[in-house]
């Protein structure tokens, strides 16, 4: 076995530290790491006593002079750029700049989401003109600025906020308004768009919404219609890197062209011209983004690595490819997807062919072994990053990964087909996806039940520490695998892990406990409290989540039969998005307030009650409702109040529903998402606000007055928040006025759904995070847990 050439690597891995340090740190470490590294490169070519042709120090002495020029000097320019000053003082301008990506959506419940949970889309684009060309990220409403495709040029008012220090992004740009001054896209763009919309097109019409919504994604990474749920099951799973276009997606399509024109029995030169053509297209399909550009690289190394079947060639290439790389764009050096690239790529060209010799040698057969091999040193070596980025280690990966690889590369080139076929003939284009389906539901099917494993994830520090603390355990393993002694002690903790640890985490106590009266469901970012009454299998649920499937789990999970009623404190997209799953358990009545806003979710709420012959009843301060064993009390909105259809976001929150429910467990106080206006008003009003149980104001935010909470006086706080969410929920500040409140604090974020139980004093239990939750009864035809479509939806 040829031994790797490693001389181009010292200068790959100088000029990445260097931007890594620069970017995150300051820029002037970045020249300073060059100096440093052009200076040991003199040293070695002063001291050199080799006949190579290729010195190693020559290399380093070009990574030392990018990282000193091009790439410090790009860090500096953004560093001082003038719209930093402008952004920091909240600067509104009329502002001019060209598009670098397409947009992509921003599915966040709350205010201004649409009735498919997309609240805006993000940009990255670059300024045009005065004052600087300096790069940006918009932030626009989602159905007006959606269309918008690279190279297009637009203009609009915005307010202008602080980027983060450091970085290549200038100012963050946040629109409201539509664009104007619009530039028409490009010929290969406006095509590849029309490619990718019959791709789209075509899957919904013949496949399911969960694989409809997968194949653009495996495809050419379009994950605008991605269901939430599947990407939970992917990120559970380890298989993320499937739902973003890399270098195996352009290694497929180029294998696919290669192995098509050797087919005719073309040479050599005209098959790699082909194939060489067809990746070139695909990145046209895909948009010519930085990171499909990335991608492109990795794919073509990937090529060069299989068709030579040597590591010692592959090793340069990947090499080169990161110097030219990060010296073109510096922000490679910290997205994680370039990260996840090169050491895939590494692992492929380094590690993979070793462990499949090794496995040979052992008698497995060599097309087995290369199967398990390759997924197993891509997830080696790519572990750290993806508990960086996810906050979790699967411990699942590698099995799922081996079972899914055999339908990838089938879906990759039947998509692509079908987005060519599509636009030219509809018939041919669903045919092609039709073929597809099954490889597509494969995965779905992987994915599910790989994330259904009952510790199939544990949860890990997240961000960079948290990936550097992943590779030094996985150092650490490497190191003590080798030493007899310590590879005993190692199999011996193991064991203990297997015995002691798995069981605690897998076999939790029974669910839910004996005499529950308040259940805060975990739906992620989003409320759902569910008020027990004295019939057995009947409950009240106020709130339901932003999609139908978690708190539908969760009712099946309590034995929840049936409903008495919906609530709805307000109407924002995550407290009303799971109502379909709770007008399948026959509730009597959709309860709402005075609130009209936004008026998109109101006529939903409205239209689906309809269907399903729920009258929809108002309440408002002073209305009472109950049944046995639970009764409600309205205190807030008075009769009257917010019933525009557009309102601001605090407005509506301010509107929520405020009910005090006399439980088992005593006292509830259940708030919706109220801010410091309704908190004052209520206070001020002399409400009586005593409860043993406080369902936090809007998720813990920063918007809560410490003289509310004390007027409440709770013994138990529950927190309704989705993990590692974009608002900082719940704020520390909130947090510490509970403490200091004397407080016992329950979140569903860290401890999955919680229940209070009555008795001196509360009894709180926390069911504890799992995968995600799998049907009890299998998984019913329409798809998963969640509500079963209605015909014609």
């Amino acid at each position: 076995m040829p031994r790797p050439d490693w001389r181009l690597v010292p200068a790959a891995a100088a000029l990445w530290l260097a931007a890594f340090l620069g970017y995150l740190l300051h820029w002037a470490l970045a020249a300073a790491v060059g100096l440093a590294a052009a200076a040991v490169a003199v040293v070695l070519l002063v001291r050199a006593r080799t006949s190579q042709r290729v010195h190693p120090g020559w290399p380093l002495l070009v990574a030392g002079v990018l990282a000193v020029l091009p790439v410090s000097e790009r860090l500096r320019e953004a560093a001082t750029d003038p719209l930093r000053e402008l952004a920091a003082a909240g600067a509104v301008l009329e502002f001019r700049f060209e598009v670098v990506e397409r947009p992509r959506p921003i599915r966040a419940a709350g205010y201004g989401a649409t009735p498919s949970g997309v609240s805006g889309v993000v940009i990255a684009g670059r300024a045009v003109g005065e004052p600087s060309g300096g790069a940006v990220v918009v932030f626009a409403p989602a159905d007006q600025w959606v269309d918008l495709l690279p190279g297009q040029h637009a203009t609009a008012t915005a307010r202008l906020a602080p980027a983060e220090e450091g970085g290549l992004t200038t100012a963050v740009v946040k629109v409201r308004g539509p664009p104007s001054d619009v530039d028409p896209p490009g010929a290969a763009q406006r095509v590849a768009a029309e490619l990718r919309q019959g791709l789209r097109d075509a899957a919904r019409a013949v496949l399911g919404p969960e694989a409809a919504g997968l194949l653009p994604a495996l495809v050419v990474g379009d994950t605008d219609g991605l269901l939430p749920e599947v990407r939970a099951d992917f990120d559970t799973a380890g298989m993320t890197h499937l739902l973003a276009v890399s270098g195996a997606n352009l290694a497929i399509v180029g294998f696919f062209a290669l192995l098509l024109v050797r087919l005719f029995g073309a040479g050599p030169w005209v098959a790699s011209a082909v194939a060489a053509a067809a990746m070139v297209g695909f990145v046209v399909l895909a948009g010519p983004e930085p990171s499909v550009l990335r991608a492109a690289v990795m794919g073509l190394i990937g090529l060069l690595a299989l068709a030579l079947g040597r590591e010692k060639s592959a090793l340069p290439a990947l090499a080169v490819a990161v110097l030219g790389l990060v010296a073109v764009d510096p922000g490679m050096a910290v997205a994680f997807g370039f990260v996840l690239s090169v050491l895939a790529t590494a692992g492929l060209v380094l590690l993979a062919p070793r462990w499949a010799r090794a496995l040979e040698r052992r008698r497995v057969p060599p097309g087995i072994a290369e199967a398990l091999a390759v997924p197993a040193a891509a997830q080696l070596v790519t572990a750290p990053v993806v508990a960086g980025m996810s906050g979790q280690v699967s411990l699942v990966a590698v099995a799922a990964n081996l079972v899914a690889a055999p339908v990838v590369a089938p879906a990759t080139v039947l998509g692509v087909l079908a987005a060519l076929v599509t636009p030219v003939w509809t018939w041919g284009g669903q045919a092609l996806v039709t073929v597809a389906g099954p490889e597509t539901r494969w995965l779905i099917a992987v994915a599910e039940h790989a994330a259904g494993v009952p510790g199939a994830a544990l949860d890990w520090p997240s961000g960079w520490w948290g990936g550097l603390a992943a590779a030094a355990a996985i150092a650490v393993l490497a190191v003590a695998v080798r030493l007899p002694k310590v590879r005993a002690l190692v199999a011996l903790g193991l064991v203990g892990v297997l015995l002691v640890v798995v069981p605690v985490r897998v076999v939790l106590p029974g669910w839910p406990p004996p005499g529950w009266a308040v259940v805060a469901c975990d739906v992620g970012q989003g409320d759902a409290v569910v008020l027990a009454t004295a019939d057995t299998g009947r409950a009240v649920l106020v709130d339901a989540g932003p999609e139908p499937g978690p708190v539908g789990d969760c009712l099946d999970r309590l034995g929840v039969r049936s409903l008495a009623a919906v609530v709805f404190s307000h109407l924002h997209a995550d407290h009303i998005g799971g109502l379909a799953a709770g007008l399948e358990r026959d509730p009597a009545a959709v309860v709402v307030g005075p609130g009209r806003a936004p008026g998109w979710a109101w006529e939903r709420v409205r239209g689906a009650a309809a269907d399903a012959a729920v009258p929809v009843v108002e309440v408002t301060a002073g209305s009472r409702f109950g049944w046995p064993g639970l009764t409600i009390d309205v205190l807030h909105p008075e009769e009257g109040g917010a019933q525009a259809a557009e309102l601001d976001g605090s407005e509506i929150n301010n509107a929520s529903l405020v009910l005090l429910a006399h439980t088992a467990a005593g006292r509830v106080l259940l708030t919706g998402d109220i801010e410091l206006g309704a908190q004052a008003e209520l206070v001020a009003g002399g409400v009586d606000l005593g409860a043993a149980v406080v369902k936090v104001p809007h998720h813990g935010s920063r918007y809560t007055d410490e003289a509310f909470l004390a007027a409440v006086g709770p013994e138990v706080a529950l927190v309704s928040v989705g993990r590692r969410n974009r608002y900082g929920h719940p704020a520390q500040a909130t947090m510490d006025v509970l403490a200091r409140l004397g407080a016992r604090t329950a979140r569903t974020d860290t401890g999955g759904d919680v229940a209070v139980v009555g008795g001196v004093p509360l009894g709180v239990t926390s069911r504890g995070r799992r995968a995600p939750p799998r049907c009890s009864a299998g998984r019913p035809p329409w798809g998963r847990c969640g509500p079963r479509p209605r015909r014609g939806s």
